[in-house]
């Protein structure tokens, strides 16, 4: 990975790392640089430090980031699931394997390359993501809400804020769980061990998944779950946490899984408020093929 490094040393500026990062580094946001100090990108004195180190004068902050790549965002003539359209707000049902946006790696043949060709897209997350309010996985399914323009974007990231809206996912997970029920509040960031992977992690972001068992097999639970945040890989790193992975998923599950299209899991519920009209709006939409075709074959194979 090429990289680039800054360097800035403390003159005035004392206290906690993150708030004398941010005034050293104006050019990146307070969690992308809590985000590097976790994953030992920013140094304190050629040291890797906590989250709650504090600087002080003379301290020398080494930033070792990421290069910039850029990319061309074209319009593809990509066809689209779309659920609900409007002149505001748009509503989409990702399938498995699509990217949502452009990134180095993944230059083209993604949702945003879609949605470009089909209509205008909100500009505040700029040249990459426009439209895009919230993400899934390449390999999970299901809905998500795109904004058309500026104040329907606005609007829509309160409401993400706020957890407001709703956002429920089906998920296949290995072993059976036992209570019916269940809460994980466990914070995320960046995995020391792996920089691709998450993981619970002290000092992390606050990160909440309720969950609810559906059906129980031999070695598998069928579960919803419910996001009270949305963090990167939550669910699969949650219910990894608590000892149930889910089935399929190439990242955080066991070798022995059964196969399919990455993780077993389907963003299958999605409600909001719209921004302009103020309706309540409720979108469902089925499992993918593979997906349910694999639970009907639990129900043969792997019955309790």
């Amino acid at each position: 990975m090429i990289t680039m490094t800054e360097q800035k040393k403390v003159t005035s500026q004392v206290g906690r790392i993150d708030k004398a990062a941010a005034e050293l580094f104006p050019n990146y946001s307070r969690s992308q640089l809590k985000q590097w100090i976790l994953t030992g990108n920013l140094l304190v004195n050629g040291q890797k430090i906590k989250p709650k180190y504090r600087v002080k004068e003379e301290d020398l902050l080494e930033l070792d980031r990421p290069a910039v790549q850029n990319i061309a965002v074209e319009p593809e003539n990509i066809p689209l699931d779309i659920v609900y359209e409007d002149a505001d707000v748009l509503v989409v049902n990702k399938p498995q394997g699509m990217v949502v946006h452009p990134a180095p790696g993944h230059p083209k043949h993604t949702l945003v390359n879609a949605l470009l060709y089909h209509c205008p897209l909100s500009t505040i997350n700029g040249e990459y993501r426009p439209g895009i309010v919230h993400r899934i996985d390449k390999d999970t399914s299901g809905l998500l809400m795109v904004a058309k323009n500026d104040l329907a974007h606005r609007n829509l990231a309160l409401q993400l804020k706020h957890k407001s809206n709703v956002r429920e996912y089906m998920a296949l997970v290995h072993g059976r769980i036992k209570p019916d029920k269940g809460k994980i509040d466990a914070p995320l960031g960046r995995s020391p061990k792996d920089r691709k992977k998450q993981a619970v992690v002290a000092g992390g972001r606050h990160a909440v998944t309720h969950f609810e068992v559906l059906k129980r097999y031999r070695n598998y639970s069928l579960v919803k779950c419910i996001l009270e945040t949305g963090r990167t890989h939550q669910i699969r790193v949650h219910m990894k946490y608590i000892g149930h992975p889910l089935v399929g998923d190439p990242l955080y599950g066991p070798s022995k899984t059964i196969k399919g299209n990455g993780q077993f899991l389907h963003a299958g519920k999605l409600g909001f408020e719209h921004p302009v009209t103020h309706e309540k709006m409720i979108f469902e939409v089925p499992l993918p093929d593979v997906f349910a075709k694999t639970l009907k074959t639990l129900d043969k194979a792997d019955a309790i």
